[in-house]
């Protein structure tokens, strides 16, 4: 409340007490299988198929997650995380040498991720296209092309490249966070250094070199900071000597500049005392060289002229890049050897020899352990609190199905579905019984769909269509019948059609997913019908427990904890008294009733579809004592009509 000093209003904003709570998300599924390339040991998240295969590459002839993935968006999914199951593989790479007299390694390219995929990843390296080819190099991504008679395909182009840490164009940083195909490492431990420095253009050699008053240029040492050389003091000394020097004379010169700059301290305190010691030499018979005193990777010297152009004798002495000179940093010779003409440096498929010191060729491992590899991948999402829907495409071993839903009962809210696939090969009747009866722990957190589906083949090495896992299908459609009926709607029936299916495996009778509804199989069928098209036409889960039954009352129930347990955060240590349990009554109030609009619930009125319930009798004062709010939700599921049944009688004749 705001101090009342003096007579006016007094304007205060006060909290009004209704937190509304948001309905969780139901359908962002995460995708676990094998895929061409892509991180291993961690999940990301995508928002599109083309995304997929920027990160994970394409199809894979015998295994289906990316087919799934495809299916998924397919049919209305949004976003997914993806999980590359892989058992020991091997990233390609090649180490190239630098260009030192004394070679050492240079820098270490990588495929960005494991598998075999990068062993078609080759790279160039070209100074002479370069900015600053003293200093510079360009670096291009290619990748083998399918067409043995076509050029290779062009990935990625970086311009510009230093091996200076301190520069902001420093390999590492400008290739690492933005390549999609490759990551660099820097030999840190390359002794390759040098001291910098600026050497001039060839020196015009007739009369003085510098005319009366041109005595000053600006110079950069070790990134000190421009300032300006004055040669006026020592050239005046030098003609003043006894017999005087000559202007005309090179060596003069020379020894003005180094005596100058050497009598220089430095401008920062973090500039190496050293740079100023700085050497003046003539190179070959025109030419000046300073050089740096501090040997560093950024070590280097920077001319340019002086601010008044009649008192500039850099142009004079061709000191400078502006004035065609050349300045080489110290980081120069760690570059790495440039590429021989029309070579290219092959990632894990090169050659050990010349500019190449190390080669490691990409693998992708050996397959995947079925149950332990796909099972230790569920673990990847414990962090994650976004996922709803959860499956391993393809794989039909019951001990993954029993893991994948135990996996989703266990996490701290229990808040995932799993969907499981049966085995390619289980297409007849008693196959899918069999699958069935060999789930050891079946609960309401899973549901498996019988059979697999056709679809076009993708990589066109088939004019059939080709088999495909539902799970892919049927993700994407419970995404889609969450955002247009509710999560409270069974994702099947006629308004359930799978896109992208063109076929199925085999073609179940009335009679046939009879035996798969009854003795508390719930295999979920998938089929046929004229006018629909090929459908999902079952909503059960695998629990014994009449409760949690059906899919949609199981989602149901995940959706209200995760929103929840999300909308009251705020409620941790408030005072736990009325003022409390009133406030969150309301609140849950508020957002129950928003569902009942919706028509989520069973029941005609709001008392009958739920109740909220949060006082003295849910919080006794033991609760309270031990910092306890007990609050009480409870809700009238909508079940799913799956047995219509329709009587039809005669009616006895009337009188005409």
């Amino acid at each position: 409340m705001a101090t009342l000093t003096y007579p006016g209003v007094y304007m205060e904003e006060v909290p009004s007490g209704v937190r509304p709570i948001e309905a969780a998300g139901t359908s962002t599924a995460a995708f676990f299988g094998v895929a061409q390339r892509g991180p291993v040991g961690e999940v990301k998240k995508i928002f599109n198929f083309t995304e997929f295969q920027t990160i994970y590459g394409d199809f894979l002839n015998g295994y289906f997650l990316a087919h799934t993935v495809y299916q998924f968006f397919n049919n209305g999914g949004s976003q997914c995380y993806i999980g590359r199951v892989a058992n020991n593989p091997g990233t390609a790479s090649v180490t190239v040498l630098d260009r030192g007299t004394t070679a050492q390694d240079s820098l270490t390219i990588s495929a960005i991720s494991p598998g075999i995929w990068g062993n078609k990843l080759m790279v160039i390296v070209d100074s002479s296209a370069a900015e600053d080819p003293d200093n510079q190099f360009n670096l291009t991504v290619y990748q083998d092309n399918p067409d043995p008679d076509k050029d290779p395909i062009t990935l990625e182009e970086y311009e510009n490249l230093t091996m200076n840490p301190a520069s902001p164009d420093y390999v590492e940083n400008a290739v690492n966070p933005r390549s999609k195909y490759i990551h660099i490492d820097v030999n840190t431990a390359n002794s390759n250094q040098q001291e910098g420095y600026s050497e001039s253009a060839e020196i015009t050699l007739n009369g003085d070199l510098l005319a009366e008053n041109q005595r000053k240029f600006r110079i950069n040492i070790h990134a000190d900071g421009f300032r300006t050389v004055d040669l006026t003091a020592a050239v005046d000394a030098a003609l003043s000597e006894t017999p005087p020097k000559s202007l005309a004379e090179l060596e003069t010169i020379r020894a003005a500049i180094q005596s100058t700059i050497q009598a220089m301290t430095p401008l920062r305190e973090s500039t190496p005392a050293a740079a100023y010691a700085v050497t003046v030499s003539i190179e070959g018979t025109n030419k000046l060289r300073i050089t740096s005193g501090h040997k560093s990777a950024d070590s280097k010297v920077e001319i340019i002229d002086a601010e008044d152009p009649l008192e500039n004798a850099a142009g004079a002495l061709c000191l400078g890049r502006r004035n065609k000179g050349k300045e080489v940093f110290g980081s120069a010779l760690m570059r790495p050897q440039d590429t021989a003409d029309d070579d290219f440096y092959f990632l894990g498929d090169d050659t050990v020899a010349g500019a190449v010191s190390a080669v490691v060729a990409g693998d992708d491992g050996t397959l995947p352990l079925v149950d332990k590899n796909y099972i230790d991948a569920f673990n990847w999402l414990n962090t994650i609190r976004d996922v709803s829907l959860i499956a391993v495409p393809g794989i039909g071993s019951t001990n993954v199905a029993d893991a994948g839903m135990n996996y989703c009962r266990n996490r701290p809210l229990s808040d995932c579905f799993y969907i499981a696939d049966m085995d390619a090969t289980d297409d007849e009747l008693v196959d899918a019984e069999e699958y069935r009866d060999n789930i050891n722990t079946p609960n309401s957190y899973g549901a498996v769909y019988f059979p697999w589906l056709k679809m076009l083949d993708p990589l066109g090495l088939s004019v059939e269509p080709i088999l495909a896992p539902p799970s892919g299908f049927v993700a994407g459609l419970y995404s889609r019948i969450d955002s247009t009926r509710g999560v409270w709607k069974a994702p099947a029936g006629t308004e359930a059609m799978l896109g992208g299916a063109v076929g199925m495996a085999v073609d179940l009778t009335d009679v046939q997913q009879g035996n798969l509804n009854k003795n508390k199989k719930s295999v979920c069928v998938i089929r046929k019908f004229p006018g629909s098209g090929i459908i999902a036409w079952g909503s059960r889960t695998l629990s014994s427990d009449p409760e949690y039954k059906y899919i949609p009352v199981r989602r149901m129930a995940i959706m209200l904890r995760v929103s929840i347990f999300n909308g009251i955060q705020w409620a941790v240590f408030e005072p736990n008294d009325e003022e409390l349990w009133a406030q969150l009554r309301l609140n849950l109030n508020s957002f129950m009733m928003t569902l009942f609009r919706k028509g989520a619930f069973q029941g005609s009125s709001p008392s009958d579809a739920f109740f909220v319930k949060c006082d003295s009798e849910t919080t006794t004062q033991d609760d309270i004592n031990l910092g306890i709010v007990n609050v009480l939700v409870g809700f009238a599921p909508l079940k799913p009509a799956e047995f219509v049944v329709v009587k039809i009688s005669q009616k006895a004749g009337q009188a005409s």
